[in-house]
């Protein structure tokens, strides 16, 4: 750092010393009465706005927000249970695809199975005749 000056430690005694010229003014203006009871009738009119809003949309059938947020969520809801459906649908398909094709399987082996039974019948014909002959 050039001239030995540590800006570090100088933008922390502005912070320091804005920070606390602050706090100094906010002080001596919030804890006057006016200034709460201003507040409060701020807050009070506040509250008798949104509950009169919510009463008249209700009177002329149009949603609030939380009714509409609670749409969403519900719409969130059944989607996610139509996937979940939608997957098991699909598993209950692939399930049966595969049924088919294990039956399929089955059948090719049953075939096999007897086609080994007649060579392994001729075999035996073959080697008890052979057996015979000497």
């Amino acid at each position: 750092m050039s001239g030995g000056y540590n800006f570090f430690e100088l933008w922390k005694d502005v912070y320091s010393q804005s920070s606390n010229y602050f706090d100094d003014k906010v002080k001596e203006s919030f804890p006057s009465q006016g200034i709460a009871q201003m507040l409060d009738m701020n807050l009070q009119v506040k509250k008798f706005m949104d509950e009169t809003t919510e009463r008249y949309l209700q009177i002329v059938n149009v949603p609030t927000r939380n009714d509409i947020a609670n749409l969403a969520s519900q719409i969130v809801n059944v989607d996610a249970k139509v996937d979940s459906l939608e997957e098991l649908l699909e598993e209950k398909q692939d399930s049966k695809g595969n049924q088919g094709s294990m039956q399929s399987e089955l059948t090719d082996l049953k075939k096999d199975m007897k086609g080994f039974d007649k060579k392994l019948n001729e075999i035996l014909t073959l080697l008890k005749s052979s057996e015979g002959t000497k």
